[in-house]
């Protein structure tokens, strides 16, 4: 599988896990395990806000793009984020800065 990131400013959250081809995307499950090499489901087509753009099985993997929300001052790492490429089944970990108070709360501490 490979998830490419289109970064967003927005102020929810993206959870991703994996089981195989089906993803659970904020708690809801979306199942690719019937795409057939080659095939190409066309964008807009998956019932998912944070599915963008089409999803193509080449090789047999499941190749998509998924909206990485971030703040107003994305670190490097969330604005410009790198393909997540053969994830192991579990929780995804996707690029994410922390909210701005946790920030604050580290600092008091290292003061």
């Amino acid at each position: 599988m490979k998830i490419n990131l289109f970064p967003q400013r927005r102020d929810d959250a993206l959870t991703v896990s994996k089981s195989g081809d089906v993803l659970t995307i904020n708690g809801e499950q979306f199942d690719f395990s019937s795409v057939p090499d080659g095939a190409t489901i066309p964008a807009g087509s998956v019932p998912c806000a944070w599915i963008v753009g089409p999803v193509d099985r080449i090789d047999g993997e499941i190749h998509l793009t998924l909206i990485l929300p971030h703040g107003s001052n994305p670190s490097e790492a969330v604005a410009f984020p790198e393909p997540i490429i053969d994830p192991p089944d579990g929780v995804i970990e996707v690029p994410f800065d922390p909210p701005v108070a946790e920030l604050q709360e580290v600092a008091d501490v290292d003061a």
